[in-house]
């Protein structure tokens, strides 16, 4: 009787961690986190749609001046477990700079970030498209 219990027990338990894990796909509402500057003088900041992806949302701002683009932000990314954020941390740096440097959303994927560097994609061209910059 007391292997039964104690089987029972450690099934209800398994079960109940089991279903309490949270994964990428399964998150709760995203973060909104931005690392760039208040917008200065003469500059505007133009938000993304934000894209779905597989892994969850993406969304990109864009902030121009003088018809350039001068910073990009993602307050929006997938972020519902560790491998989500270092993903972000090796991906989002490199798509910034290629974007900079592009001016465009004619960019790279990102090998590893496939699906968030399609997101980003996405939600960058929608900035642009707001911004009316190609």
């Amino acid at each position: 009787m007391r292997r039964i219990t104690l089987w029972l027990l450690s099934t209800v338990s398994a079960l109940v961690l089991l279903f309490s894990y949270r994964t990428s796909t399964n998150s709760a509402a995203p973060v909104v986190a931005s690392s760039s500057p208040p917008a200065a003088a003469g500059q505007a900041t133009y938000k993304g749609s934000v894209a779905q992806t597989r892994w969850g949302p993406v969304q990109v701002t864009v902030t121009v001046s003088g018809g350039k683009i001068v910073d990009v932000a993602v307050p929006v990314r997938p972020d519902g477990n560790h491998r989500d954020e270092e993903i972000n941390a090796a991906a989002l740096p490199v798509l910034r700079q290629e974007v900079l440097d592009a001016q465009s959303a004619e960019i790279d994927t990102v090998s590893g970030a496939t699906v968030t560097s399609d997101g980003y994609r996405r939600s960058l061209q929608a900035a642009l498209d707001a911004a009316h910059l190609s």
